[in-house]
């Protein structure tokens, strides 16, 4: 569980793919969709005032076609959060996302300090 005592303002993205500014696809592979995904993500967060520091959840969405191994994303989550304290997620195995070369979506929430 990750719990805040700030009195701040809450933030909610909505889910974050692995494309770049001309909305093309920027990695065919989980590890390098994840990446981007969080370079997105960071993005965002950027524009509000944030940082990674102030995502408390993050809901991943991966698809899952039975061969799903989570180590890949696990070290991209490393990566940028470090093992100190990272956010909650929750992982999700879905069938397909909105476009058929998406391998990764994550929305985060939090409270920008």
């Amino acid at each position: 569980m990750v719990v805040s005592n700030a009195s701040a303002k809450l933030f909610y993205t909505s889910g974050q793919v692995a494309i770049d500014a001309e909305e093309k696809i920027v990695a065919n592979d989980l590890a390098g969709q994840t990446r981007e995904v969080l370079l997105n993500l960071i993005a965002a967060l950027n524009e509000a005032g944030g940082n990674l520091k102030d995502i408390m959840m993050l809901r991943i969405y991966f698809v899952n076609k039975g061969d799903f191994k989570n180590e890949e994303i696990g070290i991209v989550l490393r990566e940028f959060f470090g093992t100190e304290n990272p956010p909650a997620s929750s992982w999700i195995g879905v069938h397909s996302l909105a476009r058929p070369e998406f391998l990764i979506e994550i929305e985060a929430s939090g409270v920008l300090s």
